[in-house]
């Protein structure tokens, strides 16, 4: 039995989901719930809040051999990218402390494995979770689909033996700081290595 929770993280709305990923890739609908903070309330009380929630799950009968968690991409609103940065940060503490496998995905990547279309809207997302998972009623809100829609997403990886191929955490930093070591040098750079290169023009002259 392997199952499979995805986390859909926001600071005022998180969704959770969990499947059970069965031989011949078959997935069976385990639990979701969508956890809500009032932006009125102290920070630390909203985090406290989720983050108690998540260690419930992780602690409880149903805990998952992985989490599938929802990569943090850039937005125009700021407010909301650090809500949800936050949130992924108590996420990963959890993961760590409870000693669950956690990887990231794009929503994007999320939605072209459920869908099938990496551009597909909500309403496409939560039309095939319903169907995936052979539910009676589609989940709402769309925070509870998109949890299940991730949970799917990393059951599938492992049920192919490609979940190594998803890239954890740790992998996707590096990954990033590998891409800004092979960037193009700024101007400034390029102006910087110039006058390196003929002061030590002048400094072999000098020495002849």
């Amino acid at each position: 039995m392997t199952h499979v929770l995805g986390i859909d993280p926001g600071l005022t709305r998180l969704g959770m989901g969990i499947v059970e990923l069965l031989p011949g890739r078959k997935l069976e609908f385990v639990h979701v719930e969508v956890l809500t903070s009032a932006p009125d309330t102290p920070l630390e009380r909203r985090l406290l809040h989720l983050g108690s929630a998540i260690e419930r799950i992780l602690a409880g009968s149903e805990k998952p051999a992985a989490i599938a968690l929802e990569r943090v991409f850039a937005q125009s609103n700021l407010p909301s990218v650090m809500g949800v940065a936050q949130i992924s940060g108590i996420v990963l503490y959890h993961a760590a402390k409870y000693g669950v496998p956690i990887t990231m995905y794009t929503p994007n990547e999320v939605k072209s494995q459920v869908t099938g279309y990496g551009a597909a809207d909500k309403t496409q997302v939560t039309q095939m979770v319903t169907k995936i998972l052979r539910l009676a009623q589609p989940p709402k809100p769309a925070d509870a689909a998109d949890a299940l829609a991730l949970a799917i997403t990393h059951a599938w990886q492992l049920s192919r033996g490609k979940a190594a191929a998803a890239p954890t955490l740790q992998q996707a930093v590096a990954k990033q700081l590998r891409g800004r070591a092979q960037q193009q040098p700024t101007a400034a750079q390029l102006a910087w290595q110039a006058a390196e290169a003929k002061n030590g023009r002048r400094r072999q002259n000098g020495r002849r």
